[in-house]
């Protein structure tokens, strides 16, 4: 999937990323990005599905490496399914 966090005016900041725990509501993914909470992200999957907006609700970091929980804004994403 891409991640896209908009910084105000026109700038916005991208990066491809791989959904660690997802579920039609909530989705938890590594990042780059300068994310915080209550930040407002773009999530669009490669190739197929609807690109959701979705709030950032949690930020973990760990051994120099950050994870982030969102959740999704406009109800559902189909696009993101967890492995049984």
């Amino acid at each position: 999937m891409h991640v896209t966090a908009s910084r105000g005016g026109r700038t916005s900041l991208r990066e491809a990323a791989i959904v660690e725990f997802g579920g039609p509501e909530h989705a938890i993914f590594l990042s780059n990005l300068p994310l915080e909470f209550d930040d407002r992200v773009r999530i669009e999957a490669t190739g197929e599905g609807q690109p959701a907006e979705a709030n950032v609700v949690g930020v973990q970091y760990h051994e120099g490496r950050k994870a982030v929980a969102v959740r999704f804004l406009h109800g559902p994403c189909d696009w993101v399914v967890t492995e049984p």
